[in-house]
């Protein structure tokens, strides 16, 4: 009976729609509330959303909104320094923040009657943050040696930087999302002050609760702490298109490891309509067929088959504000090259490219992603981000199931032309890790990061 259960979730979906129990209100002053009642247990996750990222920063103040998100931590004259988290974890809570490049976002898992605890904090900070000198002069530090650690001290992170850098000429995604270090280096807290007063506002924000709540109250609670917060108005957002790539681009990065690296990046289509497109599920399904599990075409060829690396993954998300990319990362294996597992990538999809893909593995590996997506709701957090980020990217919520039903409804004919239409060399950049000789103290673990956030 399970079985049959599991096969009608994968292909039917939900016995009914994910919006059927979501709702949405918004305030006067351009708040947008989100509620999605989820009874299982007595929490409630409490996410405000802003939409301002890096995307939105400009040359030399890189890294401005990841700095902001530190300093939101630093008091309001109502809830001074540290008391924000303090308050949060006496009540029983738990609470963080991150910043990408497409948004910056605040939660917090709490008992569901001390809802009205997080909303009075957040909806303090968004108006009335302290931003003392003092404390910027004191936080930069810990961003700059943050970065240190992440990325200066990374050779993954420090050729995945390379890599967006060399990849997006004039596109914001050409920067890292911490920041470079001489806009660090230079940044004052009056760079931090116009970010805040520029982007975080009740109408460039999303508010999104899901737990054991009554929608109603939600939003009586939204009005009470938001509701007095003024709208401003916000500036106009200008549109970067990134040219055509004219051909193939390469990046080697000289850097202590123990092995190198390969990272190949495609420029790929972003989610435009979730209800018309189709290349963007299409390269999802790909992105399965590449790379779902042990037994997909490149782990299985490359890994266990060649041993010509001793990893190898893939990287696509279409929900993105700006043009996005389909990452492939590899390690070549003790005495293979870079060259080598290059060709044995290449080799990989020009057979998918070729011949396609039969019904029997293009069922299995759709199911497995769609399977990805249904078992995240079992998380009520992760059921919060879902609709965070995809009201923040610009969708409406009520297409979120879009998603699962364009996947589902992808055809081996669609991979195969996705694959021919959007792996071709010139859209493509190489970033090769040269590995240096390690000092005695150094032992890196060699990790790449493929994703675009900073977790505080």
């Amino acid at each position: 009976m399970k079985r049959y259960l599991l096969v009608f979730l994968l292909f039917g979906l939900a016995v009914q729609p994910a919006w059927a129990e979501t709702v949405e209100h918004t305030l006067a002053n351009g708040l947008k509330v989100i509620v999605k009642t989820d009874r299982r247990a007595p929490v409630v996750v409490s996410q405000i959303w802003y939409k301002a990222g890096s995307i939105d920063e400009t040359t030399g103040t890189t890294g401005v909104a990841h700095a902001t998100e530190h300093m939101m931590f630093k008091g309001t004259k109502k809830v001074p320094g540290a008391e924000f988290s303090r308050l949060i974890a006496a009540a029983g809570g738990r609470e963080n923040a991150f910043t990408a490049s497409d948004h910056t976002a605040y939660f917090q898992t709490l008992p569901v009657d001390k809802l009205g605890l997080a909303f009075r904090l957040e909806a303090d900070r968004m108006a009335h943050l302290s931003l003392k000198a003092s404390d910027f002069a004191k936080e930069i530090q810990v961003v700059m040696e943050e970065r240190r650690m992440r990325t200066e001290d990374n050779p993954g992170a420090k050729l995945y930087e390379a890599l967006m850098a060399t990849a997006y000429e004039e596109h914001p995604y050409h920067n890292p999302v911490i920041g470079w270090m001489g806009d660090l280096k230079n940044m004052t807290v009056d760079d931090v002050r116009h970010w805040y007063h520029t982007w975080y506002a009740p109408d460039n924000a999303t508010l999104v609760v899901v737990g054991d709540v009554e929608p109603k109250k939600v939003f009586a609670l939204a009005q009470k702490y938001f509701g007095p917060i003024p709208a401003h108005k916000l500036p106009v957002r200008k549109a970067v298109a990134e040219p055509e790539q004219p051909g193939e681009k390469q990046v080697v990065v000289k850097a202590p490891a123990k092995l190198p690296e390969v990272l190949m990046a495609w420029k790929a289509p972003r989610l435009v309509d979730p209800v018309k497109d189709v290349d963007p599920y299409a390269l999802e399904v790909l992105s399965g067929i590449l790379d779902g599990n042990d037994s997909a075409r490149l782990p299985r060829a490359l890994v266990k088959e060649q041993q010509v690396a001793i990893d190898v993954g893939t990287d696509y998300d279409p929900v993105l504000r700006g043009p996005g990319t389909f990452l492939i990362e590899a390690t070549p294996n003790q005495g293979k090259t870079v060259a080598e597992v290059e060709a044995a990538i290449q080799d990989q999809i020009k057979r998918i490219q070729d011949k396609g893909v039969d019904a029997q593995e293009l069922a299995r590996v759709k199911a497995q992603v769609i399977a990805g997506h249904v078992f995240q709701q079992d998380s009520l957090f992760y059921q919060a981000m879902r609709l965070g980020d995809w009201v923040t990217a610009g969708y409406r919520w009520q297409d979120i199931d879009r998603r699962l039903a364009g996947i589902k409804a992808v055809t081996a004919a669609q991979v195969q032309a996705a694959a021919k239409k959007y792996f071709v060399d010139d859209h493509l950049t190489i970033g090769t890790l040269d590995p240096q000789p390690l000092s005695k103290k150094q032992r890196y673990s060699n990790p790449t990061s493929l994703g675009g956030g900073n977790v505080r």
